[in-house]
This record gives structure tokens, C-alpha cells and sequence, in this order.
């Protein structure tokens, strides 16, 4: 596997998004370095492009030069962001007619430009792939792909719905496995039931417990242990074929905060590429 390291912060609504490019780049640092690359994010913040998406010229084109590197090698890529709207180009890459997308997630990431309050893209990324945004892209003049299949993705983790969300998941019927009591075989059995047999892992490390994980913008109670993490991806590694991984939203206050949290973050790095 190859690593691909992507800072970039602008799909994000914190006005401390920046500290997710200091997160990608502190686990840039810890990866092989002749397997790893870095894409270059423009610095400004960019615009919305006629639509109701902030910063989408500036995501777009990191969609553009993430798709162009991952297109490059035909070995699998764990990409690591930066704020979950990196998924975008990465999980269309590696989309294949047999794979389910695991979204490890506190939050869904199902909003619609149309429903979603903040505008910001990393919390509609799922709902883009779905092809809730086609509409706004294509008046924006941003390329759309093949929707992804609603029943083709589980959530894992998640606990943090909008109203919105929620009734889209219920109305589209998406698999939602809660954090609460969430065992890898039942993650297995529901990507199984799917009829896939591969898998793109997405980890927005919220998914996890911020007693255990300190590093996050926006931390949600009651999330899963680190263990319970590893434990699941090792097992859908075991029955399934990983056809590319993503890693998203570490935000370390400092240095010293981040070096902290690193132990955490490898574990689950090594869980993916294995």
C-alpha cells in the first residue's frame, strides 16, 4: 500500500480548520517515506463557485490533483487528510462494481447543498459520492462521477445526525451501526449482507471516543475505543478485499498534543496497510 497525505482544510466549517493541515502533516512524518507523497493544497480558501458549497473552487481542485496522483499507480492508497471532503477523489478512484464504502464516522456526511446549514463540503462528502450534489457541481462546472449505491455503504460509529441526515439514511435505507455495543463481526455481517466483496475504509478519527483521542475539532460523546477500532478494520481486512483507505480530521492544539495522540493514529494506520 501507498500513502498519500492531503492537508486539506478547507472542506471544514471550524474556524480552527487549519489545524487539520498540521494534523496531516504530523502523520505524514510518521509514514514510510519512499511509499509516501504529498499533495500540494492551494492556500487560499476559495470560493463557492455559484452554489450554495463553500470553498468549492478550492476542493475541486484538490478532488483534480488527488485523482490525478492515486490514477498514477494502480496500487492501493491510504489517503490522509485534512478534512473528510478528501474522500471525494479517493473513494471515486478506488469504487469498484463490488466494493462497500465503511464510513467510520461520527457524523454521517450525508447533507445535500440544499439541506446542509453550514455549506461546508466535509460534512456533505458522502452525500457528494451519493450524488446529492451533482446539481450544484454541475452549475459550479465541477466534474461529477457514477453515484455511489445507498446500498453499498455502511455506516460504523456513528451517532451525531442531523434531522436532515436522518431521514435520509432512513428514507435511502443505508446500514447505520451505532457506536454503542458495536462489535467487529456485526460491521463484517452488515458489509456482508451488502453482496460486496471488497471494501474502501473511511476513518474520521471523531469516530472515536474523546476520552481516548484527544487531537479533534469537534469531538462526539460516547464514541468507539481505539481497540474496538483496530479490532473491526483488522476483520473486515480478513474477509474482505481493501481496495484504498482514508484517514481524516486529526487536529492537534500543538506539537506536543500531537505527539500524544500518534500512538493511536499508527495503530490504526497499521490496521489498514498491513
Amino acid at each position: 500500500m501507498r500513502f498519500v497525505a492531503v492537508p486539506q482544510w478547507q472542506g471544514s466549517p471550524s474556524p480552527r480548520a487549519m489545524r487539520l493541515a498540521d494534523g496531516a502533516d504530523a502523520i505524514f512524518g510518521d509514514l514510510p517515506a519512499r511509499a509516501s507523497t504529498m499533495i500540494e493544497v492551494p492556500v487560499g480558501a476559495g470560493d463557492a463557485l455559484g452554489t450554495t458549497v463553500h470553498r468549492l473552487s478550492a476542493v475541486a481542485a484538490v478532488t483534480e490533483l488527488l485523482t490525478t496522483e492515486l490514477a498514477s499507480s494502480p496500487e492501493p492508497a491510504l489517503v490522509v487528510g485534512g478534512d473528510c471532503g478528501i474522500e471525494l477523489g479517493a473513494v471515486r478512484h478506488a469504487l469498484r462494481d463490488d466494493t462497500c464504502v465503511v464510513w467510520f464516522d461520527a457524523h454521517p456526511d450525508v447533507h445535500s447543498p440544499d439541506d446542509s446549514e453550514s455549506g461546508a463540503f466535509s460534512g456533505m462528502v458522502l452525500g457528494a459520492l451519493l450524488g446529492r450534489a451533482d446539481q450544484q457541481f454541475v452549475a459550479g462546472g465541477v466534474p461529477t462521477a457514477a453515484a455511489l449505491a445507498p446500498s453499498r455503504v455502511v455506516l460504523a460509529g456513528t451517532r451525531t445526525f442531523d434531522d436532515a441526515e436522518d431521514a435520509f439514511v432512513e428514507e435511502s435505507g443505508i446500514v447505520s451501526l451505532s457506536a454503542f455495543d458495536l462489535v467487529p463481526d456485526e460491521v463484517v455481517s452488515a458489509v456482508a449482507l451488502t453482496g460486496a466483496t471488497s471494501v474502501y475504509i473511511h476513518v474520521d478519527l471523531d469516530v472515536l471516543d474523546p476520552s481516548s483521542f484527544d487531537g479533534l475539532l469537534d469531538p462526539q460523546p460516547f464514541g468507539l475505543e481505539p481497540a474496538t477500532l483496530v479490532a473491526t478494520i483488522t476483520a473486515l481486512r480478513a474477509r474482505f478485499e481493501l481496495v484504498g483507505a482514508g484517514i481524516c480530521s486529526f487536529a492537534p492544539a500543538t506539537d506536543a498534543a500531537a505527539a500524544d495522540d500518534l500512538g493511536t493514529i499508527l495503530r490504526v494506520v497499521g490496521a489498514l496497510a498491513r
